[in-house]
């Protein structure tokens, strides 16, 4: 007998859309139908995602695609993370009385970067139009989506913040003076009617590819950028520094960036070969944990019990240390991703891994970059542990709110792949642009104020996002693309979930299903930056005597209620070009559609 699953795994041939929302699934699914390529419904499912999950992501947010072109036979990574702007400078911000870089307001803004980004896939990748993609998020914006009960708190939560310090915002997210009730119809006429000018201004053009690149320019060099730089001009605004800020984000920031194609950074696991972004994401991590968890039996260890859990867990530990030392924006630093994948490097950091669990951060120490180790250790000696919630991007001194991301995976009947996660801009980041309906992001707080380092603040350098898609081929074969929200936690889920699956069998579905577990022993990437030594979130589900077990071996544990940690999605194609899809059923809204 089949083993029950929350939701069944979705089998089919034509076409699967599975994204954290289930309106913006059925968006994706509706342009497969209508013919366009998994590049279009990924593009459309983005665009849908920022009106129903405004509090996960926005217009002036960023985010990277891992995708796979059948056309050129090829998996690549769409960076789309914008960098800092020519003003960001660790001097300006110490002049600002500042150490860290607040988790909102204007000073933690970089360049906004998704547009370009989803533009950049629709031209080269897609087949369709600016309208076809942009319709269906004019549609909910204009008429109203039931807005989710997470979103009426986060917006009643904030309200008289908003009204306080934020205007722009108080008058778009609490239209009539109030927070709008749980799973009402809520509207965005004024971001609807940025991206109708934004389609009247592309099909000033004639060709699909000249109405694209016309509307990349209305929103970075046309009207768009001159309503953010009209904007920023005089804006002053409060910030979770407790000090109001102006913004150094200039116009000029925005007229000069464009989104890129790279390599993926890639690596070989028991017949799977997982491409993720280089290292000015986190997704390495995800690389690291496999090449140290290769020496360890998985398949033999019970995928909920306690030696599974403190196995990978420990992995992940050592992992994300190296994250603190060594990653960065390759274009400013050397990252020597050669020598922390290689067995030798892992081999030895392998031994770390004992039977019980580790309360030090423990970086690896590779020739030549001492200085850096000892600057970053010197420096992370400082930060404070808490006892309070870490790891993902929170307004917590104006709310219990928190912020995330969102994600989509797409595959398409000719194998065309795509896996992306947007965030940044959500609602929480700072105030509303007047006239544009969206506000910018706050991914510059993932930089440090200390000189030095490879995530050193620095103009045109793009901050070590948490943003982390995932795209695995198998035996060679593009096979299957995963991901999910959660800020640091993102490649903690993603990787149980994939282990599951590679060492134990279960479907997509049952391997989303399984409970879930990470840790929070390192400095967060958000503000401000704290971490808790030893702490393992697992949910209950595991079961009270594999949790006295995590205490024996010396983890500290906190216990998630049921159901409530991870936001994993995830597609696959077999060989045979059967089609896989699966979404988590935890807070009930991820959906996975498909025929």
């Amino acid at each position: 007998m089949t083993a029950f699953t929350t939701r069944p795994e979705i089998l089919g041939t034509f076409g699967v859309v599975t994204s954290t929302h289930w309106i913006a699934s059925a968006v994706g699914m509706s342009i497969l139908e209508k013919g366009g390529n998994a590049f279009d419904a990924a593009v459309a499912t983005g665009f849908a995602l920022q009106i129903v999950e405004p509090h996960l992501n926005g217009p002036g947010g960023d985010m990277p695609a891992i995708i796979y072109s059948k056309k050129k036979d090829k998996v690549e990574v769409i960076c789309a993370q914008g960098p800092a702007p020519a003003g960001a400078t660790i001097d300006h911000y110490k002049g600002e009385g500042l150490d860290l870089i607040p988790g909102d307001g204007l000073l933690a803004t970089v360049i906004p970067g998704s547009f370009d980004g989803w533009m950049l896939m629709l031209r080269d990748y897609g087949t369709l139009s600016v309208r076809d993609v942009l319709e269906p998020a004019i549609y909910y914006a204009a008429n109203g989506h039931p807005v989710l009960p997470r979103v009426a708190a986060t917006i009643d939560g904030l309200g008289e913040f908003f009204r306080r310090e934020w205007p722009t915002s108080f008058e778009t997210w609490l239209p009539g003076g109030s927070a709008p009730e749980p799973c009402s119809n809520f509207r965005n006429p004024v971001l609807a009617e940025t991206w109708k000018r934004i389609i009247a201004e592309a099909e000033t053009r004639k060709n699909r590819e000249d109405q694209i690149d016309a509307a990349r320019n209305a929103f970075y060099r046309g009207f768009v950028a001159e309503k953010i730089a009209d904007y920023l001009k005089n804006a002053e605004v409060m910030d979770a520094s407790g000090n109001r800020h102006k913004a150094v984000l200039m116009a000029d920031d925005m007229a000069n960036w464009k989104a890129t194609v790279e390599e993926p950074q890639t690596y070989d696991y028991h017949g799977w070969n997982i491409a993720k972004t280089g290292p000015w994401g986190q997704g390495p991590v995800l690389l690291q944990s496999l090449a140290l968890l290769k020496g360890f039996d998985l398949a033999s260890m019970d995928p909920n019990g306690a030696d599974f859990i403190h196995t990978v867990t420990e992995a992940m530990k050592l992992g994300y240390a190296d994250r603190e030392v060594y990653y960065g924006d390759p274009a400013f630093c050397e990252v020597p991703m050669r020598h922390l994948l290689s067995d030798t490097y892992n081999d030895e950091r392998r031994k770390l891994i004992s039977a019980e669990a580790s309360i030090e951060l423990r970086p690896g120490t590779i020739a030549g970059f001492e200085t850096q180790y000892d600057l970053t250790m010197a420096m992370l000696g400082g930060m404070s542990s808490t006892k309070g919630p870490v790891y993902e991007p929170t307004m917590a001194h104006l709310s219990e709110k928190r912020g995330d991301t969102v994600h989509i995976d797409v595959i398409d009947r000719e194998g065309n792949m795509v896996s992306v996660t947007p965030s940044g801009g959500w609602l929480q980041s700072s105030p509303t642009i007047p006239g544009l309906g969206f506000c910018l992001n706050s991914r510059a707080q993932m930089f440090w104020l200390s000189e030095g380092l490879p995530t050193s603040l620095a103009p045109g350098k793009r901050p070590r996002t948490t943003l982390t898609p995932t795209i695995a081929l198998f035996e060679g074969r593009p096979a299957m693309a995963f991901g999910t929200p959660g800020g640091d936690q993102q490649d903690q889920w993603q990787l149980p979930f994939f282990l599951r699956h590679v060492h134990h069998g279960m479907n997509l579905q049952a391997a989303i299903d399984q409970p879930l577990f990470h840790t929070t022993h390192f400095p967060s990437s958000f503000y401000p930056r704290t971490s808790q030594p030893g702490n393992i979130t697992v949910e209950a589900g595991v079961g009270a005597e594999v949790l006295d077990a995590l205490r024996r071996k010396g983890h500290e544990i906190t216990v998630a209620d049921p159901w409530t940690v991870g936001r994993m999605t995830a597609a696959k194609r077999d060989a045979d070009g059967l089609l896989r899809a699966a979404a988590t059923p935890r807070l009930m809204q991820a959906y996975a559609v498909g025929r």
